[in-house]
């Protein structure tokens, strides 16, 4: 089954960047969307930004003008660019794929294992 591998996180101060990354395992032949999540302590998961196939980046009001989200088909890897990095940020982040690994087979959400953001002077 196809997994999506996550790198990238780690601890930085308040104003500096990190780079997330996000390749799957195998072939997702058929995509729909590609997101990135997050979820901080007690609180629920929540769209940071997203791609749909065909469209333009949105993102969460909160990450607008700081986090980008791109992707290079060639790698196959999707990432999310954190700029300005401020105290609210902190969470472990997911990477989401929306589509199929085969047209035959079901439209499912595919999720990394998550990587934790901490920012911390």
């Amino acid at each position: 089954q196809v997994q999506l591998v996550e790198s990238g996180g780690g601890l930085v101060q308040p104003g500096e960047s990190l780079r997330l990354a996000c390749a799957p395992s195998g072939s997702i032949s058929i995509i729909y969307s590609m997101g990135w999540y997050r979820q901080a302590p007690g609180k629920q998961r929540e769209l940071v930004a997203i791609i749909i196939s065909g469209g333009t980046p949105n993102y969460a009001d909160s990450v607008k003008g700081r986090f980008t989200i791109s992707r290079d088909n060639v790698k196959k890897t999707i990432y999310l660019q954190m700029n300005s990095l401020i105290p609210e940020d902190p969470a472990v982040y997911y990477c989401n794929v929306d589509g199929r690994e085969k047209y035959v087979l079901p439209r499912r959400a595919y999720w990394g294992q998550g990587t934790q953001v901490t920012v911390s002077s």
